[in-house]
């Protein structure tokens, strides 16, 4: 064995080393000195090499044992490997004993025999080192599945975070696309009237450019996937929003919007009512002299209830297109923010009518500062 190797093989069992090293000595010095009885040398080497050989050997298949195997298999497998390991010792200690006198490393004791005198004392060591090999496994055992506890949930850990980015990842990239859906044909067509009316009614334009403005600075703010806004903002880009189509159609449109209870502090997920009414633009009738277009949004006893009702809109008897769009990005980010706790109807009544309902719960302890 070269240098390099008693390098390696020190390094890896120098712990082992020390112990039995710090072991020997106290038995060999401390208990010599103590009971004024030392050995010869060659008994202390044969004593110790059967020992500890038993320590590991016994450790070694204790350690296979106890990995396969139900509870009283492995206790019968266990019971007879001592019984093995204490019968080895046995003869192993003797048969060494004459070896070592054969060789001179003891003296030659002409009365030794194979006796209860020799056996006992041999039973006795053997079972002391399948105890300390037994709490050795133990001990190593119980360290090495800590380990294995600890990796595991650091394993768990760093799966839950990157299932959190991932996570929050998709809803980022859902709610981006759902933003890039809100159509943007209004914007341009207000654009337009701003542009051709500025030159005739200064103040229409000026009050045109405001509602837009105010919309744009809202939808600028861009707020984060998982981020709620206050509803009372949501509102107002709804005041803007009809105001503009009051001015592109010289107040001609038909729609009314109820608010009711206390909006202080209470906060939804953003664009969803800004959809909800573009729809109602974009799909509805909200110039029938007779039946209005309605927006509600209530808020009571922690229920947050909106719901619009407006006329189809009809071309020559033909419906334009389809709300479904707008309708299912709404049903999108509601999912996003409330899993399943909310009720999202919307269907055509026979008044020939399209109507939308959400209703979800929303615990607000804000909106009691306020009464």
């Amino acid at each position: 064995m070269s240098f390099l190797h008693l390098k390696k093989f020190y390094e890896k069992y120098k712990f082992h080393l020390l112990v039995w090293s710090l072991y020997i000595i106290y038995e060999v010095f401390i208990l010599g000195l103590a009971t004024h009885r030392f050995r010869e040398p060659g008994a202390y080497l044969l004593v110790y090499i059967v020992n500890i050989f038993t320590f590991y050997v016994y450790g070694f298949f204790l350690k296979k044992m106890l990995k396969t195997g139900s509870f009283p298999i492995k206790l019968l497998k266990i019971a007879a490997l001592i019984t093995i390991i204490i019968f080895a010792y046995v003869v192993s200690t003797f048969l060494l004993i004459i070896l070592f006198e054969q060789i001179r490393l003891i003296e030659i004791n002409p009365s030794r025999s194979f006796n209860m005198e020799f056996i006992l004392p041999c039973i006795y060591r053997s079972i002391l080192y399948i105890g300390y090999s037994t709490g050795y496994i133990y001990v190593v055992k119980s360290f090495q599945d800590q380990k294995k506890v600890e990796a595991l949930e650091r394993q768990n850990l760093v799966t839950q975070i990157e299932k959190q980015a991932l996570e929050n990842d998709l809803v980022q990239s859902q709610n981006n696309y759902l933003r890039s859906q809100i159509n943007p044909h209004f914007l341009f067509n207000t654009l337009n009237f701003i542009y051709n009316d500025a030159r005739k009614k200064a103040p229409m334009a000026a009050d045109a450019i405001m509602n837009l403005a105010e919309m744009m600075r809202y939808a600028l703010k861009r707020p984060s996937a998982s981020e709620m806004v206050p509803l009372s903002e949501e509102i107002e880009q709804i005041e803007h929003l009809i105001n503009l189509h009051k001015l592109r159609t010289a107040n001609t449109i038909n729609l009314e919007l109820k608010v009711t209870g206390d909006m202080f502090g209470l906060r939804f997920p953003p664009l969803i009512l800004l959809t909800l009414v573009e729809n109602i633009f974009k799909h509805g009738n909200v110039s029938h002299s007779t039946q209005p277009a309605i927006i509600k949004i209530a808020y009571e006893n922690d229920k947050l209830n909106i719901s619009t009702i407006n006329m189809i809109n009809d071309n020559n008897g033909k419906q334009t297109e389809s709300h479904h769009v707008g309708i299912e990005n709404v049903g999108k980010r509601l999912s996003n923010f409330y899993g399943n706790d909310y009720v999202f109807k919307y269907y055509q009544d026979p008044l020939n009518r399209y109507i939308t309902e959400i209703e979800v719960t929303v615990n607000n302890p804000l909106a009691r500062l306020n009464r």
